[in-house]
């Protein structure tokens, strides 16, 4: 199952509001769901996106791809970045060598 992170159109005519979900990439775009894990409105200032960012991460580890859009949400929010440096943090951490001192 290919799982794709992409968003959901609500709201009204000329007014759209988008949920940030998580679903299987072979369903239509107002198919079923697994997860909602944000809310996206465009016209909404500064409290435009609202996202839960564990959640994010988590899809993201188990492999979801985001849709482009969503990328750059994710991006503007800053959880690809978070993400990249945890687990860079663990890679640096695994290959760090000790110090013999003798």
């Amino acid at each position: 199952m290919a799982v794709r992170i992409r968003l959901r159109r609500t709201g009204r005519k000329h007014n759209a509001s988008y949920r940030i979900v998580v679903v299987d990439g072979r369903k239509p775009r107002q198919g079923e769901y697994l997860e909602s894990i944000g809310q996206y409105a465009p016209r909404g200032g500064k409290n435009a996106l609202n996202l839960l960012n564990e959640r994010a991460i988590f899809w993201l580890d188990q492999g979801a791809q985001p849709s482009d859009t969503v990328r750059s949400l994710l991006r503007r929010a800053g959880v690809l970045k978070a993400r990249h440096e945890a687990r860079l943090a663990t890679k640096l951490a695994g290959a760090a060598v000790p110090v013999v001192e003798g």
